[in-house]
């Protein structure tokens, strides 16, 4: 796949950006503001991506290291979130890789497009129980289906679709051109279209 020569510029208002530029500096409730800002989209990225809570909590706390760590080395060359996130996938892929299996939690793309993150399950107070066992079953056939895409497909996906990264942003990541990035969404599209199919009403 074709590399990207170019990567993504920061806005000049940048609001995290300017947060790491500070910590740079020496103003230590700088790194505190941004992990309030990405912890929670960080972990929940990296649990998508391997599967485990505790392992994703572990991952997540080591993404913010390496960023304290890197902190006076830090040069604005993308959007801050773009080099957090790429610290991220590095690390859940190390440990992919590591544990040798597939993992990833992809429950979420029961969601409509642009629709708010949801429970894995829904709450047994919400669904009568035939509908719990439906909705349960589906997101077991949605995890199978996301667990058979090669890896830079599934992480286009969970990039676009839960961290609304743009096209942009998703390239500077997977250090791919913006033309791969789409053809990569679309060949995904393809083959969870054709995995889910049975789970597709009829239109």
């Amino acid at each position: 796949m074709a590399r990207s020569n170019a990567t993504a510029s920061p806005p000049p208002d940048d609001p995290d950006v300017r947060l790491m530029l500070d910590f740079q500096k020496g103003e230590t409730r700088a790194f505190e503001a941004l992990l309030r800002r990405h912890h929670r989209g960080v972990l929940n990225f990296t649990y998508r991506l391997v599967g485990r809570r505790d392992i994703a909590e572990e991952l997540t706390h080591e993404a913010f290291i390496r960023v304290y760590q890197g902190a006076s080395s830090y040069t604005p060359r993308s959007r801050f979130r773009t080099w957090l996130y790429t610290i991220a996938k590095n690390l859940s892929l190390n440990e992919l890789r590591r544990r040798q299996h597939q993992a990833g939690s992809l429950d979420e793309l029961l969601m409509p497009e642009g629709a708010g993150p949801v429970k894995a399950l829904p709450d047994a107070q919400v669904l009568p129980p035939d509908e719990q066992m439906i909705r349960r079953e589906r997101i077991e056939a949605i995890r199978a289906a996301i667990d058979t895409l090669p890896e830079n497909q599934r992480l286009a996906v969970v990039l676009r679709r839960y961290e609304q990264f743009s096209y942009e942003e998703i390239a500077a990541t997977l250090n791919v051109t913006e033309k791969a990035v789409k053809s990569l969404l679309s060949r995904a599209k393809v083959h969870l279209r054709q995995r889910l199919a049975p789970w597709v009403e009829p239109g």
